[in-house]
């Protein structure tokens, strides 16, 4: 009984799983059914039978297949796609789209123009239909004005970046851009234009119609306009059958030549990659040109794709990356939509009310639907990640691609070399971007490198990157016409030509280039007054000039508006003044020391004998005796060391090391007295009141400057000096009479000017001198207009005759110093005279009349004490000769020997103590 309860309990379970299970298979089989249709629709469209369009078509196909045979991409749901043909018309595509949109496709995969692009990116917004194109490259696609548009390719913002980096890289400063004049090619050279005016890199434009109706004629037309340009670097942006044809007629016109750079945007690695066999005409006029082709790393999928391709086409066209591009597009809508279904989307549409309002004509607008499930796909789509053909495939927060990254290849022979490659992270390598990208990004200049390069012309030198063009016009140089320092710069009257020293560097520097330079010099000024050279700055600045030659300084306020080239002489602003010979006097052995110097000096001996005397007082005999003999000792010891003339006999060890140390001193005191009383007497002195720019800053004295010269602006604006101290001159005769005269009598009490032209005023005026150091440092230059490769090459010739020698011999054959006339009697000999020492001798003969005078007085006065005259004796000794003899035998008599003998032997114990050591 028990075993058949358990049986039925057994059974009654077994039907209610199988119950259940059936329940749930069909509940879960009617969920499937509802939400993974059949059938997907996808609308394609681009234009079938370019370069592009015929790799891409059979990519598509393909990827469509893969994806088809793969269930575990939409699980059973088959992809089907619809195809329209653009052929690259706006008009078409937008025909074709519409076409697309009545058959209720939920995305379009295309299109390839970008001009189609921005057409039909309008109704994908109202329909909210994602729009995910492979090939449409123009850089305002916005995702901001355009949300259902997606890029699965990279952005020609990328591209242009790279190409700009290029120029950079070959240190180019101008570049003509070929661009086809739509949609495409305009948006692109404007990326371009901002990302080479980051490196201040001139662009030129010319644009090409676009259309088929272009003939070689209208593409000769464009070329020679560009061959009377200057630049010879030339960014070709077009499509691939105008492309080529610019270049046939480049070739046929001389332009692919030595001096050319070229370079190409992607859509010629396209034809390179899918052209199996390219004509030798067409081979031949792309020689040497660089082309940017969109970098797809090496894998293994990869390359048996490559090998599939093969077997396909049998070789009769290649796959180029946007075909790669292509086949990676579709599997990211599959994996999108099949993420749409797995999040419970449903593929649904409904009218667009604006539409049903719409009135009229046979185009059927009813039949375009909204796509409900748009926004949910579109976000999957940019929610993607998954690894294609391509590499990784993942969108930034802007929508475009990660890791965007080009491989620069150089046209060669028959076929093409990689040179190296190019990534947003870290610029110009010959390393693939994918094995760099886990290091820290670095995009500085110095890293940017790539392999040599074959341009055209066959020569691996790089293009100079410009050329005069040969239209037969010369360049105007501007030259001032200088009425004073003629040695400069001067105008030979009655005819075109210039000399001097700014002419001979400018012509040495040109003739050094490995090019003619057509030029002419024309005279800027009236010839009454030296010229303005701030207004011939701005003359070459606003395009009057193409360059000026001549003593012109390099100040901030003019490399502002122009380009100057290396500095070929050194300049800057000095002061010059009169001066006055100073004249040593007779007390000129005071003005070694200071007042301060001399007082402690005179402190310190006095401070020295009391610190020995202290030292010595209770050991040593010599520094005993009574107070003024102590006192004199002090004196006497202290002084004698300044001539280490000291007798005193040093006992103690703290006495000998302060000995020690104050002779040290001495020494020192004693070489520096000599020294510079040595300078004194011998050097001349001169003096002058104005001490530099800051006296004259300080003070209200007038100040001359050169007319013409910037020394004015900058006094003021700089300094801060007055208006109306200043005083133009306008040659070295006004500064020496201005000099002269001094601010008293109407004169100045200083000239400012640039150092060259003082160095050459004072080679004749003796007068004056320059006063303080130079205030400003700056060199003369050759004034070009901004940007000009011309500066940048005559700095290197001059740095050349800097380098050679030849600089210094155009110096000196100019300029070379000539030393003034001196009269004999203004400048005296650097013979000593007696007036720099009669104060020396008259203190000395002072010291010997006073002592003299005090040791008659103490004769005297023993005379009349010791030997006075009483009454008895006053009738013998009347004469005067008596007297006299009395007086001669009193200076002449001994002093009291006791005295003498104490006196003697103090002063030879010292001597027996050392004879007894």
């Amino acid at each position: 009984m028990k075993k058949m309860k358990v049986s039925l309990i057994i059974l009654y379970s077994l039907l209610i799983i199988l119950c259940f299970g059936v329940f749930s298979s069909g509940n879960m089989g009617n969920v499937s059914s509802r939400s993974r249709p059949a059938v997907v629709n996808i609308g394609v469209i681009f234009t079938h039978e370019s370069t592009i369009g015929r790799v891409a078509k059979l990519a598509i196909k393909e990827a469509v297949k893969d994806v088809n045979s793969n269930s575990s991409v939409l699980g059973g749901t088959k992809l089907v796609i619809e195809m329209q043909n653009s052929n690259c018309s706006g008009f078409l595509g937008m025909v074709g789209a519409l076409q697309l949109m009545e058959t209720n496709v939920i995305a379009i995969i295309g299109p390839q123009s970008s001009v189609v692009a921005h057409i039909i990116s309008h109704m994908a917004n109202e329909l909210q239909i994602p729009l995910i194109s492979f090939a449409a490259t123009d850089p305002t696609l916005s995702s901001l004005q355009f949300p259902y548009f997606v890029r699965t390719t990279n952005s020609d913002l990328y591209q242009m970046a790279a190409i700009a980096e290029i120029v950079d890289h070959y240190d180019w400063k101008q570049v003509i851009v070929i661009y086809l004049d739509d949609d495409y090619g305009r948006n692109g050279v404007s990326a371009l234009d901002d990302a080479l005016a980051k490196n201040s890199c001139k662009v030129n434009k010319a644009g090409l119609p676009p259309g088929p109706g272009v003939s070689r004629s209208d593409i000769m037309d464009v070329l020679v306009k560009v061959a009377l340009m200057e630049s010879r670097i030339i960014v070709l942006h077009a499509n691939p059958s105008l492309g080529l044809m610019v270049f046939s007629v480049a070739h046929y016109l001389g332009m692919m030549g030595e001096g050319y750079a070229w370079i190409a945007t992607d859509w010629l690695s396209s034809v390179l990659d899918t052209s199996s066999v390219l004509s030798s005409e067409t081979r031949n006029s792309m020689q040497g040109v660089l082309v940017l082709r969109q970098h797809t790393p090496d894998s293994d999928r990869k390359k048996e794709f490559f090998s599939r391709w093969n077997k396909l086409t049998g070789g009769s066209f290649g796959l180029n990356s946007y075909g790669l591009y292509a086949y990676d597009t579709v599997w990211l809508v599959a994996h999108a939509i099949d993420s749409f279904f797995n999040q419970g989307g449903i593929i649904s549409f409904s009218n667009d009310p604006r539409l049903s309002a719409t009135e009229g004509g046979n185009l059927n607008l009813t039949e375009m639907s909204i796509f409900d499930g748009g926004p949910l796909l579109l976000k999957n789509i940019l929610q993607s990640e998954l690894v294609g053909l391509t590499g990784p495939i993942k969108f930034n927060p802007d929508r475009s691609l990660i890791l965007p990254s080009y491989d620069v290849i150089n046209v060669i022979g028959t076929g093409f070399r990689k040179i190296g490659y190019w990534s947003n992270k870290f610029g110009l390598s010959i390393l693939p971007p994918e094995t760099i990208y886990p290091r820290p990004a670095n995009h500085s200049r110095a890293n940017n490198k790539l392999f040599s390069v074959v341009w055209p012309g066959e020569t691996v030198i790089r293009p100079r990157g410009w050329l005069f063009p040969n239209n037969g016009r010369l360049l105007r140089i501007g030259v001032p016409n200088r009425v004073s320092y003629r040695e400069f710069v001067a105008h030979e009257k009655g005819t075109d030509n210039f000399k001097g020293f700014c002419i001979d560097v400018f012509t040495a520097a040109v003739n050094l280039l490995p090019y003619a330079v057509p030029c002419q010099f024309i005279s800027y000024g009236n010839g009454r007054e030296n010229p303005s050279y701030m207004e011939l700055v701005k003359l070459v600045a606003t395009g009057f000039f193409d360059g000026a030659v001549g003593d012109i300084a390099i100040v901030t306020n003019r490399t502002r508006i122009v380009e100057f080239t290396q500095p070929y002489a050194a300049s800057g602003l000095v002061v010059v003044a009169p001066f006055k010979k100073l004249n040593t006097g007779a007390w000129a052995f005071l003005r070694p020391f200071s007042v301060a110097l001399w007082g402690v000096t005179a402190a310190f001996f006095l401070i020295f004998g009391v610190v020995v005397w202290i030292l010595e007082h209770r050991h040593n005999d010599d520094f005993r005796g009574t107070p003024q003999q102590q006192l004199i000792t002090i004196l006497w010891f202290s002084l004698s060391t300044l001539f280490f003339a000291h007798r005193e006999h040093i006992v103690s060890t703290l006495g000998r090391v302060v000995l020690i140390m104050w002779l040290f001193v001495v020494l020192i005191i004693n070489s520096s007295y000599t020294a510079s009383l040595t300078s004194i007497l011998t050097v001349q002195q001169m003096y002058s009141h104005i001490k530099g720019i800051e006296t004259l800053k300080h003070g209200n004295e007038p100040i001359g400057y050169q007319v013409g010269s910037f020394a004015e602006r900058y006094l003021i604006e700089e300094i801060g000096i007055q208006k109306s101290r200043l005083v133009p001159l306008g040659s070295p005769e006004e500064y020496a009479k201005a000099l002269q005269l001094g601010p008293k009598k109407g004169g100045v009490a200083a000239v400012v000017d640039e150092a060259p032209y003082i160095e050459l005023f004072l080679s004749t005026q003796c007068k004056f001198r320059i006063v303080g150091q130079e205030f400003t440092k700056s060199g003369w230059g050759f004034v070009f207009p901004r940007d000009s490769p011309l500066a940048i090459d005559l700095s290197t010739a001059i740095l050349k005759l800097s380098e050679n020698g030849e600089l210094q011999r155009i110096h000196d054959k100019w300029l070379l110093s000539r030393s003034c006339s001196l009269d004999s009697a203004e400048l005296e000999s650097d013979r000593l005279h007696l007036k720099s020492f009669w104060g020396l001798f008259l203190i000395c003969g002072l010291a010997c009349f006073i002592a003299l005078f005090i040791y008659f007085l103490q004769i005297m006065r023993q005379f009349c004490h010791g030997h006075g005259t009483p009454a008895e004796d006053s009738s013998v000794i009347s004469s005067r000769s008596k007297r006299l003899k009395t007086l001669l035998s009193l200076i002449d008599e001994k002093k009291d020997p006791s005295k003498r003998e104490r006196k003697r032997r103090k002063m030879e114990d010292p001597f027996s103590r050392q004879s007894g050591l």
